[in-house]
């Protein structure tokens, strides 16, 4: 048996899947798509239940590749696997359509009425079991993300049954509206300063002061709670707990040798100075764990509270007319935002675009213009001495994004399809939703990203030892030094931005850069490659041909703005 989640998009079914499948799921791309649904597994009396939470539908017309998903899990149904249409009870009327549809396909069936707080709150009054009687399967209310109703809905997937309801002769939204009518009262009431503040966030004037307040509020929360977490928890504890043991292994091993440079790094005074050591239990654990953890941490708390509040929709609308600038429609900011945290899930996030072009262009946006949380963090360590540097180095990205995606837009073939968004209401965010978010991204930087700083810092001293970036920057020195001019000692740095761009920034540190080879530095290391982490998921989202265009538009990008933004620091600054 298998239940299988079906609804609108922003209904909350991811957050009614989580409740009834708790944290252990797989993510999955449908046979032959690069769309995806979820897995999950449920007891229901002793039974072990799959849990499939299809890709968010308004219609089984198959109009996209997410309601062809939707078409085709329903077309391979068993005969004891049971739909769940999840519905958004503030908006009864317009989810309505797609459950006749699946009214109509005669399956074991039942109804969750979502949002039930909310509907009560705006003065929609639902008669749940008027409304079930009419559509002839069972009909639960729930809050999802509060965990109300879970319990009865759990208990009455035992009573879904195939549907008898008939539209004789009417069509469909005729058939919906006289079961709103027969079923739904509405009450007048004055309107909340939630629905006013939600009004405001979609005006064109009042939407974008919002936005830049929101969007500034948000990175100055991350830049003070980053900040806070480095100097007064994470700082405190390396120099306390872990400097100790490793200066004991430091004269353990008579403070020299080849095995102590790649483990322990170079001691300044005796001392361990982990931005420049660059040693594997220097450097290496501390900048993934003291310098970029806490940003992390802080940026997809942020990330987190605008999602379940409700506000990165309204942003997605907010943002359309300009994204369609550059080929993408407003959902196309979601993948930027995400990428400014780690560019892996920005990149899987791009499958939300509907066509292939869409998805080139907002991955090489991402991969090129996005500095990864990670990455600004060091770069603001690096640059942040200069007064102007920072300035010049994040407006040249936003400058270069732009005119990249309108050029990819004027030039690349296909169109950028329109998409149309659900708004949901503003909600407060629960702690524990937020907490779970949260973990679940800072669970996935441990496991997947701090082994590739890691290797990098390995890398980086086994390629020092051997001469090979000493080699390579002889090789490089006409380019780096002619069209970036950037010292030859820099090249290393570009060499390990390959495995990780935010160790190639710390890199660069111990060669005290002066403002403008620091500038270009910081600009060519964001634009000419992902790192190792996001290329191998570039390369599975766009397959090898456009892979390869989008490497070519990188490194062409980094020159080309390299050396422009060298000749002009040149011309004003020397």
């Amino acid at each position: 048996m298998r239940l299988i989640m079906v609804g609108h998009p922003n209904v909350g079914k991811s957050a009614l899947f989580n409740r009834l499948t708790g944290a252990r799921v797989v993510v999955s791309n449908y046979p032959g798509t690069t769309v995806e649904f979820t897995r999950g597994v449920m007891r229901l009396v002793g039974r072990r239940v799959e849990v499939l939470d299809f890709p968010g539908t308004y219609s089984l017309d198959s109009s996209c590749k997410a309601e062809e998903v939707v078409l085709a899990g329903l077309e391979e149904m068993a005969p004891d696997d049971v739909l769940l249409n999840v519905v958004d009870s503030t908006n009864l009327e317009r989810n309505l359509g797609l459950t006749l549809q699946l009214l109509s396909l005669r399956r074991p069936m039942l109804v969750a009425l979502n949002f039930w707080d909310e509907a009560q709150h705006t003065g929609v009054s639902i008669d749940a079991p008027a409304l079930e009687q009419r559509l002839g399967v069972p009909c639960v209310p729930v809050v999802a993300v509060a965990g109300l109703g879970i319990r009865t809905l759990v208990e009455r997937i035992r009573e879904s049954r195939p549907s008898t309801y008939l539209l004789n002769g009417r069509c469909r939204w005729e058939a919906v509206g006289e079961i709103v009518r027969e079923v739904q009262t509405l009450r007048h009431r004055h309107h909340t300063w939630r629905e006013r503040l939600g009004d405001a966030s979609l005006q064109p004037f009042t939407g974008a002061a919002i936005a830049v307040v929101v969007l500034g509020g948000s990175m100055a929360v991350v830049h003070w709670v980053g900040e806070g977490l480095i100097e007064g928890v994470c700082e405190p504890l390396f120099v306390r707990m872990w400097t100790p043991a490793v200066l004991w292994l430091s004269t353990h091993w008579g403070n020299e040798g080849w095995l102590h440079d790649v483990l322990i790094g170079t001691l300044t005074g005796g001392e361990i100075n982990y931005g420049e050591s660059f040693g594997l239990l220097t450097t290496g654990l501390y900048v993934p764990l003291a310098v970029i953890l806490p940003y992390v941490f802080a940026f997809y708390s942020v990330l987190a509270v605008l999602e379940d509040s409700g506000y990165l929709p309204r942003l997605a609308v907010l943002a359309d007319r300009l994204m369609h600038t550059v080929g993408l429609h407003g959902m196309g900011v979601i993948p930027m935002l995400l990428g400014m945290g780690c560019n892996v899930p920005g990149a899987l996030s791009c499958r939300i675009m509907e066509s292939e072009r869409e998805r080139f262009i907002a991955s090489a946006l991402l991969a090129i213009g996005v500095p990864c949380m990670a990455q600004t963090a060091m770069i603001v360590g690096l640059a942040g001495r200069y007064p102007l540097a920072l300035p010049i180095i994040f407006g040249s990205l936003v400058i270069i994004w732009f005119a990249l995606g309108l050029l990819m837009n004027r030039f690349l073939p296909g169109e950028s399809p329109e998409i149309l968004v659900d708004v949901p209401p503003y909600r407060r965010p629960r702690v524990r939703s937020l907490a779970k978010k949260v973990g679940m991204h800072l669970t996935w930087y441990l496991r997947e990203a701090v082994p590739f700083v890691l290797l990098g810092v390995l890398l980086a001293n086994l390629l020092y030892h051997l001469g090979v970036i000493a080699f390579a920057g002889r090789l490089a020195a006409p380019v780096v030094g002619g069209v970036l001019g950037l010292p030859a000692e820099s090249v290393g740095g570009l060499l390990i931005g390959l495995l990780r761009k935010d160790l190639a920034v710390g890199m660069l540190a111990p060669l005290d850069l002066p403002f403008r080879q620091t500038v270009v530095a910081c600009v060519v290391l964001v634009l000419y490659f992902p790192c190792v982490a996001t290329l191998p998921v570039l390369l599975k989202e766009l397959g090898s041909r456009q892979m390869l265009l989008a490497a070519a538009i990188m490194i062409g990008t980094a020159l080309a703005a390299g050396g422009i933004l060298n000749l002009a620091l040149w011309a004003t600054v020397g």
